[in-house]
Formats: C-alpha cells, structure tokens, sequence
C-alpha cells in the first residue's frame, strides 16, 4: 500500500460522504508559460487525492493530451475526446469518460482535435462557458475535477478559468517564468471581473526548483515576497524521476512511490485539502 493510501482526510463533503450534496471543487491549473510542470500538477495531485479516498476528475485541455499520457492511455487511438463533448451537444461525458488504472481517477482525455477547437469555439454562444457546461452535471459526481490548461491564455485557457472556481498556477523557479506571472494574474483578474466572479487563486506551486543553485534560492525568495500566502509551503524540486513516469504511463507516486517527488505532491494534496477546506467553512 502506498504511503497516504486508504487515509481519508477530513473537511471536504462530497459525494462519498454523508452530507453527499456538496459539489466538487473544480481546478484549474494554468500557466500561458509550457515545461513549467503542469500537467505534472494535474495527474499527479489527482493520483494522491484518489489515493487519499477522493473521487477525482481530470479534464485534459491541452491538445497535446500530455494527461492521458502520463496516466497511460495513448491520445492518438482516441474516438472521441473533449473536444466533442465541447462541440457536440449530442455527445454525453459517458461517451467520452476513461477510467485510469488509478482506483478512483477517471479522465476526459483530450487529442490534437482539440486544437481546431480554438478556432470553432468562436462561433459558439457563450463560447468562454462551453466547458462549463460539460463539467457541472459531473460536479455532483466527483470530489474533484482538476482541469489541465494548455501553455496559452487563449479560449481554451478561458475555458478552463470560466469553469474553475480555483486556479493552482504550477511556477518554474526560473526568472523568465517568473516575469510571465504579471499576464496570467492580468489574465485571471479579468476572467473574473467578466466571466467568473467565483474564482479564486487557489495557490502558486513552485515547481522545478534546484537549491543547488543561486538562481534557483533567488527566484523563490522572490515568489514568496511577491505573493506571501498565496504561495504553497510544499516545493516541487527537480528530479529526474519526472521524466520517467510518463514513459511508464503513471504518475510519480505510482511509478517511484518513495521518491522526494511522490512525498512533494502527497503533502501538496494535504495542503490543497486544507485551502479548500478553510474557504468552503468560510462560504466562499
């Protein structure tokens, strides 16, 4: 049994639980920035909230369908995908739904499809809410739904925001990075202002991050003085165990379960629980 596994941690209702009429949280994870350990984030931090007992849904938004990989399922044998359910309104999330060989990890995969989407979407009524509409039958299903963006803030990403009520921003601790972080908060503000005044920032991972280095130290100091709170205690550092796992099709804690990684993102899911926890007491 992996570390964690069978434990349930308190404080979210949802569907297992007694109360079983509080919706799943819906997540977002965003950063117009590629390579900076997103979908990583994704897949991995769903795995350790369906090891904690949690029933977990992960949206892949991203056309290169990086979730499906690293969870074992190949994009390119996909008769359907999200980006159906996105276009077709005769297509149902049944349709669509895989389940993972995680216990409690379902996804809806995406494939290169999904790419003409940005441009067919703009024909759409309420094209910013068309994933909205697919995700919020499935909220009563599910604990989480965690929605993997693709490294653009174009009608995809809008998407993803429009239909989360928190987004987690994965940050490579790395300047460049770091400078990009002014137009994806621009771009959060004004999903909210317009489209989604439920959305909150749910937290900023810092992912990639080698101590090793000056540079390294540097950017993180940075971040946290920048952002305070809304920075997570747990860091992601590099290793190459995260290469590794989607060659196997699984995400770290199952594929190097012992690894600095897997024990990063095991106390991340802690983390998350609590946030969520704390802003769903206070009625947010």
């Amino acid at each position: 049994m992996h570390p964690g596994a069978g434990m349930r941690s308190p404080g979210i209702d949802g569907v297992s639980t007694a109360a079983g009429t509080r919706a799943g949280r819906v997540i977002a994870f965003a950063n117009q920035k590629g390579g900076v350990g997103k979908t990583t984030t994704t897949i991995t931090l769903g795995a350790c909230l369906a090891e904690l007992g949690y029933r977990v849904l992960v949206a892949d938004m991203d056309p290169q369908g990086g979730c499906g990989i690293g969870l074992g399922i190949e994009p390119s044998t996909l008769d359907l995908s999200i980006y159906n359910l996105l276009l077709d309104r005769n297509c149902v999330a049944a349709d669509v739904l895989q389940k993972t060989s995680i216990p409690n990890l379902d996804l809806l995969p995406s494939n290169i499809d999904l790419a003409a989407a940005e441009l067919l979407l703009v024909q759409e009524v309420a094209r910013e809410h068309s994933l909205r509409r697919v995700l919020t039958p499935l909220t009563l299903d599910y604990n989480f739904i965690l929605i993997d963006c693709p490294p653009s803030l174009g009608l995809l990403t809008i998407n993803g925001l429009s239909a989360a009520e928190g987004v987690i921003i994965p940050l490579e601790c790395e300047y460049y990075a770091l400078r990009g972080m002014a137009l994806l908060l621009d771009s959060i503000e004004r999903v909210t202002e317009l489209l989604n005044p439920k959305l909150v920032i749910d937290g900023i991972l810092p992912t990639m991050y080698d101590g090793r280095t000056l540079h390294g130290r540097e950017v993180l100091a940075r971040v946290k003085e920048a952002f305070g709170d809304k920075v997570f205690e747990v860091i992601i550092r590099k290793t190459i165990r995260f290469a590794e796992a989607p060659v196997a099709g699984e995400p770290i804690v199952h594929y190097a379960p012992g690894s600095p990684g897997a024990a990063a993102y095991r106390e991340l899911a802690q983390e998350v629980i609590a946030r969520v926890a704390s802003r769903q007491t206070a009625g947010s």
